[in-house]
């Protein structure tokens, strides 16, 4: 008995390793899609960045010989796809608006947003001092948009503050659309993609066009990095782990984003706080991390679910 609980442990401190990992390149991801924004429109940038990971799936599903998706893989792959690329977009212009640091420290709202939604998808409620918890995070983004004297947020801070809102639901979605069905999570992702490239490609084209035959190296550096390491490995990372644990722990463990994004911005973005932003910050980190231990104490009270894998290896596809 005592084996099997080590086992399990050891499993669950590798699924929190591979989300905390997809944290770290989110959070450096702001600070590129930012200076890319900058060069080109943001359906552009999308474009571009879900090309490079359709073409980079692809080859990986080639050589693991993937199946071609079900009917019910391409439905969920689609639906899956919509909210992804609606989250990227509010993501990418909402960055280009306001600054890298705001969009990382705002965008983890999704970890008090997520376990809400969860919790009225399964009739389940909080405890009263998770929404306190909820309450600090929020007076935090007042506190982080209003470094400099308080004032409404301004257009970007709002576009990531809706795209907060629907990651939680794309969360719980995912969760709840992937969980009881044996998926590829390669096959599924690769939908992902292909969604993705669509929309955005149609979107414009010609600029699309432009811009890979005039980005330079730098350029298309910061292009690799978002579809490379943010989208094929933090998709399918997301993906293999959240169906194997809840979908509010995996946007929990996830909301060491905004730390990452905050180093990444002041250190290589050059990008400051001030005194009420850093409290702000302070704030919002703080709630989120209280959220979160108030959530897992009272999922963990619930009647335990079966811990097992519910998609089938892509190896043995």
């Amino acid at each position: 008995m005592e084996h099997v609980n080590v086992i399990s442990l050891l499993s669950t401190r590798r699924i929190d390793l591979v989300l905390i990992a997809v944290a770290a390149v989110w959070g450096g991801s702001y600070l590129a899609a930012k200076v890319l924004t900058e060069q080109a429109s943001v359906v552009v940038v999308l474009g571009l960045r879900f090309a490079v990971a359709l073409v980079a799936l692809l080859a990986v599903w080639l050589v693991m010989r993937g199946r071609m998706p079900s009917h019910r893989e391409w439905l969920v792959g689609g639906i899956l796809g919509l909210t992804q690329a609606s989250i990227l977009l509010l993501e990418t212009a909402g960055v280009a608006v306001t600054s890298a640091t705001n969009a990382g420290l705002i965008i983890s709202l999704t970890i008090i947003f997520t376990p809400i939604l969860e919790s009225l998808a399964a009739r389940n409620w909080l405890p009263r001092p998770f929404f306190i918890a909820a309450v600090i995070a929020v007076v935090g983004v007042a506190l982080l948009v209003s470094a400099h004297g308080f004032q409404a947020p301004n257009f970007g801070d709002l576009l990531v503050l809706a795209a907060a809102g629907v990651r939680a639901f794309h969360v719980t979605m995912l969760g709840r659309l992937t969980r009881s069905h044996q998926f590829s999570v390669i096959t599924i992702t690769l939908v992902q993609m292909l969604v993705g490239t669509t929309i955005f490609i149609a979107a414009d084209a010609p600029g699309f066009v432009r811009a890979a035959l005039g980005f330079g190296l730098a350029e298309w550096l910061g292009v690799l990095y978002l579809g490379l390491a943010c989208s094929v490995f933090a998709f399918l990372a997301q993906l293999w782990a959240v169906q194997r644990t809840s979908a509010a722990r995996a946007s929990l463990l996830m909301g060491t984003e905004p730390i990452w994004a905050v180093l990444v911005g002041v250190s290589l973005g050059a990008e400051t706080l001030g005194l009420v932003g850093m409290l702000g910050a302070a704030l919002i980190i703080g709630g989120t991390f209280w959220g979160q231990r108030i959530e897992s104490r009272h999922r963990g009270a619930a009647a335990p679910r079966l811990e097992q894998p519910l998609v089938e290896p892509v190896e043995s596809r």
